[in-house]
């Protein structure tokens, strides 16, 4: 009797920790692929922009859209292995050449968060206005407004990953209820469109650069991972290589859907104000699933904004002097870590708050001003993460993933360089170098201090789990720079 009752708890206990560790991954994986996801509200129809309005090349573009971010998420899949306490490429860059050059993925990922803020509540509005059209002339304004609303929501601390995810969740089951009825229609064939590349490979090589934006939250989970105290490093990677490949399932699934529904509906470049995916909704269900569609679409891309306000100043935040003006790595000035109640790094919040706002006032609020900036921060971070992946294969004198590697770091290259052919990107370029520059330059003046390259990995980090990285270091090959 005794051994059959020790029998059944410990059968309920393993159930329990199976049912606890599933529920934390469907959290932590939906939660950090809210930004990728929320991109389709943006991506697409930047693309077919991009393409002059030719439906007939705009799959191919989207196609290698999704081929470009699986190489990266078959990279980065190494990546979550080696650093399994989180950090990113800027982990991987520290310790393949050097600390200082940890600098470059860091400047990248804040001009990135700062993007990623103001264009997700420009979509956001240009989401309310596709439904409210009365709104349009109150476009900046609604914008700003959004913004104000969730920085002020900082204040009280991070959202938790259940709300991220849920909302995730909640704008797939939406985007499902849109894409099913298309089936049952007729389908629209495609306007001609005249031009010198209709048809030509050098359209689709040009313009899905632009709509790389889908990839911009790739980079996510190898520095989530860091909030998963609870796991030991096996179950850190698990996660990390768990969220990695759910993100490129459902975002590629997602993406082509729409993409073949847009195609098959004949939906042209929409008006100024509406959007691409609001226009596939009203067209292939009725005004209540519109409504919910709009919303949901609405919800999910002020989350992604929601996130980047939690990541940009807690990066500033690990890396700021101790009150004292003494830490282990601190670099910028003491006041960027300085907390309310919550825990919530309030000066940086304002920092990214009045950057975001003036970077959505230049742009008019107009998402499709902004998305030429937006994918070429971060694919800096990639390129730089990628370069330090295939130098650690070759070391270790793995050519299979040495070639993989390779391969990805060229189509990161290539992207890198297709969207610089627009002017509008060498600003966000330049503001990527400016900032790293900066970081680098504080870092030497405060006598180039070790464990800097760890500062993003400690920004993901609860305060609990903070103490934790002092212990740490890079490996002492890696020599600073």
């Amino acid at each position: 009797m005794t051994s059959t009752t020790t029998a059944t708890t410990t059968r309920r206990a393993g159930m329990h920790w199976w049912h606890g560790r599933t529920a934390l991954l469907i959290a932590f994986a939906f939660s950090v692929m809210a930004d990728p996801v929320s991109s389709v509200a943006y991506a697409i129809e930047a693309a077919l922009r991009a393409l002059d309005g030719n439906l007939t090349l705009l799959m191919p573009a989207m196609s290698a859209v999704v081929l470009v971010v699986a190489l990266v998420v078959a990279s980065y899949h190494q990546l979550v292995a080696r650093f399994p306490e989180g950090g990113g490429s800027a982990a991987a860059a520290g310790k393949a050449f050097g600390e200082g050059y940890a600098f470059v993925p860091m400047g990248a990922l804040i001009v990135d968060f700062v993007l990623t803020i103001a264009i997700s509540v420009s979509a956001g509005s240009s989401a309310i206005i596709a439904y409210v059209p009365g709104l349009a002339p109150h476009r900046l304004l609604l914008a700003l407004l959004l913004l104000v609303t969730v920085a002020g929501l900082m204040w009280f601390g991070h959202l938790g990953r259940a709300i991220f995810a849920l909302l995730t969740l909640a704008f797939l089951v939406v985007a499902v209820a849109v894409l099913a009825p298309v089936l049952g229609l007729d389908a629209v064939p495609a306007e001609p469109v005249a031009g010198p590349t209709h048809g030509a490979p050098l359209a689709v090589a040009l313009a899905f650069p632009v709509a790389m934006a889908l990839a911009t939250g790739v980079e996510a989970p190898s520095s989530a991972i860091a909030q998963l105290g609870q796991l030991d490093d096996d179950g850190r990677r698990s996660f990390g290589r768990w969220a990695l490949w759910l993100t490129l399932g459902i975002v590629g699934a997602l993406t082509l859907s729409i993409t073949a529904a847009v195609v098959h509906l004949g939906i042209q470049v929409p008006h100024e104000d509406t959007t691409l995916v609001a226009e596939l909704a009203r067209a292939a269900d009725t005004p209540a699933v519109f409504a919910a569609f709009q919303g949901a679409t609405a919800l999910l891309l002020l989350s992604a904004a929601s996130s980047s306000f939690q990541a940009g100043p807690g990066l500033l935040k690990a890396l700021a002097r101790s009150a004292d003006g003494t830490s282990r790595h601190g670099v910028l000035p003491a006041f960027l870590g300085r907390t309310n109640v919550h825990h919530v790094p309030v000066t940086g919040v304002l920092v990214f708050l009045a950057v975001s706002a003036a970077v959505v006032a230049a742009a008019g609020a107009r998402d499709q001003r902004l998305v030429i900036f937006y994918a070429v921060a971060v694919f800096v971070s990639f390129l730089m993460g990628l370069v330090a992946m295939a130098t650690f294969a070759l070391r270790e004198r793995h050519l299979g993933w040495f070639v993989l590697n390779a391969v990805a770091t060229l189509a990161v290259a290539f992207t890198l360089v297709a969207n610089l052919t627009r002017p509008a990107a060498i600003g966000s370029l330049s503001a990527t170098f400016v900032v790293a520059g900066g970081l680098y330059w504080a870092w030497v003046r405060a006598g180039r201090p070790r464990g800097a390259a760890l500062a993003v990995a400690e920004a993901e980090a609860s305060e609990a789990e903070v103490d934790e990285f002092v212990e740490d270091d890079l490996d002492p090959g890696a020599v600073a720079r």
